[in-house]
């Protein structure tokens, strides 16, 4: 894998505070994920990560604090214009039984309704034929592109969801769990994908739980209890102080290369 090819585009939180109905699930959370870097995002459940996802997506809004995007401010980008700079791969994402894989896929182009809404109809253009292949390709997943999303396995369908949000050509690409109910194959395989694509400079952002494979991220933020308790490399937040303090657990932490690995202590 090359070194990430760090943009200097961000997409910002700046002091964020979020309730989750009367519940403070974000509190004062400052962090900025770079174009060019995968990042993740980790803690136990309860932690505040989807919530924060969602406020970064403008999905959720926030009770104070901001977040910016391209160094504006997200209120101040239309729907139409957010699609096409940020992708999101929701959690548990379902996706029409009958359809066919490419026209799926065809979506992120703004072919019909998706996680933004309807974006402005206009002719298809080979542009977005151009995109659609490029997010196959991309995916691996050309070779079933006529196949219906019925037939898929979820590993499979993932890597469709994966392609549609692709098919978008977006500046950041944000992960809700994306490995979630995958096994360890599929999962692995995701993650290459997104370390692919941070390469190539998109801005990669995922939510994770599985913390061995949250090591292989560029960059990882650990929140617990709303709040950033370590940011940084994985060597610098994977630690045995960190985890206890987040998860409560001891664990202890080798280190393959320079990647942390996670064993829970008996």
């Amino acid at each position: 894998m090359t070194s990430p090819v760090v943009g200097t585009g961000t997409l910002e939180a700046r002091d964020l505070h979020v309730r989750a109905g009367s519940f403070p699930a974000v509190q004062g959370v400052s962090v900025a994920f770079r174009e060019g870097e995968f990042s993740a995002v980790i803690g136990p459940n309860g932690a505040g990560k989807s919530t924060l996802l969602r406020a970064l997506l403008g999905l959720t809004s926030s009770e104070s604090g901001e977040v910016r995007l391209l160094d504006r401010p997200l209120p101040q980008w239309t729907r139409a214009e957010r699609a096409r700079t940020l992708a999101y791969l929701a959690q548990g994402e379902g996706l029409p039984e009958a359809a066919r894989v490419r026209d799926v896929v065809a979506l992120g182009r703004g072919a019909g309704e998706w996680t933004w809404g309807l974006l402005p109809r206009r002719p298809w253009t080979a542009e977005d034929e151009a995109a659609v292949d490029r997010a196959l390709e991309r995916t691996d997943t050309a070779r079933f592109a006529g196949r219906r999303v019925g037939e898929l396995s979820g590993g499979e369908r993932q890597r469709v969801s994966l392609a549609r949000a692709l098919a978008a050509q977006p500046r950041f690409l944000l992960l809700d769990e994306p490995t979630n109910h995958l096994d360890l194959a599929y999962g692995l395989e995701i993650i290459r994908h997104a370390r692919c694509e941070a390469a190539g400079g998109l801005g990669v952002v995922a939510v994770l739980h599985d913390l061995n494979l949250a090591a292989r991220a560029d960059r990882l933020v650990l929140l617990h209890g709303g709040r950033v308790l370590a940011q940084g490399a994985p060597t610098e937040v994977l630690t045995p102080a960190h985890l206890h303090a987040a998860y409560g657990l001891r664990v202890r932490v080798l280190h393959d290369g320079d990647r942390p690995v996670i064993l829970p202590e008996d």
